[in-house]
């Protein structure tokens, strides 16, 4: 399917690793230019070699208040113009409620959910220009509490209210705005998550990841670029009839309506 994003330009967050990094290559792929950010400068930089001249690398850390308005506007500079913004950065502390720290949630509110506000809003007058997107990549927490993840199901919840309000606004500005709930994901993150697992139960990685699995009512994990074929889609004129739609891209884990 040809999806028509030759040469439109993006910015992705959280790109260094993970869902993040190949959201980048997906997009580079189907001919878009790109800036990509995350903390880590060299995962950047590796990421932009494998596309010379398409990807603009940018180290940021997007918990300070003015990075994310740095990174749209050094887009809009080196490119000329945007078409998409990704919010992807953010990772959350798991544990129990009762043992997060105050700067814990500080901390996961200020990356994942106040750098998607503050790039919206630098974003949203280039998006008009262009009758571009926003995708706003969340996590399946954000709709199903559970005790563990207190501060990502906060947050979560939180981003996707946010989609459904700029998609409200971006109906009279020409400007879609969509989110995406990945599930478990084979990720670093999951990784490790299986590891201790296994430790703890005395397991194989794989029998693990089996059984983590089937707690979860899924036949398996996710992989990044799962995630990354539905940014793609929505970023196309294919999903031009798509308005703050919330797409659980989860192996079926989420049940509720």
């Amino acid at each position: 399917m040809e999806l028509g994003l030759q040469d439109k330009v993006a910015v992705v967050s959280g790109a260094s690793r993970g869902i993040g990094r190949s959201i980048a290559r997906q997009l580079a792929a189907e001919g878009m230019r790109l800036l990509v950010t995350a903390r880590s400068a060299s995962p950047l930089a590796e990421l932009a070699a494998e596309y010379p001249g398409r990807i603009l690398p940018l180290a940021l850390d997007l918990r300070e208040p003015d990075a994310p308005a740095q990174a749209i506007q050094a887009a809009a500079d080196h490119f000329g113009r945007l078409d998409l913004l990704v919010n992807n950065a953010g990772a959350t502390r798991r544990g129990d409620f009762l043992t997060l720290s105050e700067d814990d949630w500080q901390d996961g509110f200020a990356l994942k959910f106040y750098a998607a506000v503050r790039s919206a809003r630098a974003a949203w007058p280039l998006l008009m220009a262009s009758h571009g997107a926003i995708i706003n990549i969340v996590g399946v927490g954000g709709r199903t509490g559970s005790a563990e993840f207190a501060i990502g199901g906060a947050v979560n919840a939180a981003l996707l209210n946010l989609t459904k309000v700029l998609a409200d606004r971006g109906v009279q500005d020409g400007v879609r705005v969509n989110a995406i709930n990945p599930g478990s994901i084979a990720t670093e993150r999951l990784n490790i998550r299986i590891r201790q697992f296994a430790q703890q139960h005395g397991l194989e990685e794989s029998a693990a990841a089996h059984q983590l699995a089937q707690k979860q009512g899924v036949a398996g994990f996710g992989q990044p670029e799962d995630i990354a074929s539905v940014v793609a889609f929505l970023a196309s004129d294919g999903a031009r009839y798509c308005q703050g739609c919330v797409m659980d891209v989860d192996g079926g884990q989420t049940r509720t309506l």
